[in-house]
């Protein structure tokens, strides 16, 4: 576990690139629970690595934790540090999911980009994870084989 350096700092520098390194976290104090945790962030932006145009999104990050959370200053100056950077939206999602797995080792944890589209066509990537040989694996294939079978109407795309 590191020692948070970004939240109340004034001195915010923003990556200017992709930064996993900027990722902090923090204990679970209630490592006794089960429970979601589930991050909403409407303005995440990456760059199409072929034509270099932005794509807009909404990422949805839910985790079960275990003994470590992510701090979400450092979540929101990593996920800042796709603006410039370019990967296709399947990417954008997997990545970051695999660097939350690195990071804090949830026992459960899904990610979902919601991107606005372009070219007449929005793509709305989900990946998820559950620890192996334990409950959280079989909950990440029911999630997963459930996944969006009610979809949302869309208004604003």
């Amino acid at each position: 576990m590191s020692e948070l350096t970004l939240l109340g700092n004034k001195n915010t520098k923003y990556p200017n690139d992709y930064a996993p390194e900027v990722l902090e976290t923090f204990e679970n104090k209630h490592k006794e629970n089960d429970y979601f945790v589930k991050f909403n962030c409407p303005e995440f932006t990456s760059l199409c690595p072929i034509t270099g145009q932005p794509d807009f999104a909404c990422i949805y990050i839910s985790y079960i934790p275990d003994k470590l959370m992510v701090e979400s200053k450092s979540l929101k100056l990593y996920l800042f540090s796709f603006r410039n950077h370019g990967d296709f939206h399947e990417d954008c999602v997997n990545i970051i999911m695999k660097d939350l797995i690195r990071l804090m080792n949830p026992k459960y944890i899904e990610v979902w980009g919601k991107f606005l589209p372009r070219g007449g066509i929005s793509i709305d990537p989900y990946c998820n994870y559950g620890r192996p040989d334990t409950k959280w694996e079989q909950l990440a294939w029911d999630r997963f084989s459930h996944h969006d079978l009610y979809p949302e109407t869309v208004n604003n795309r």
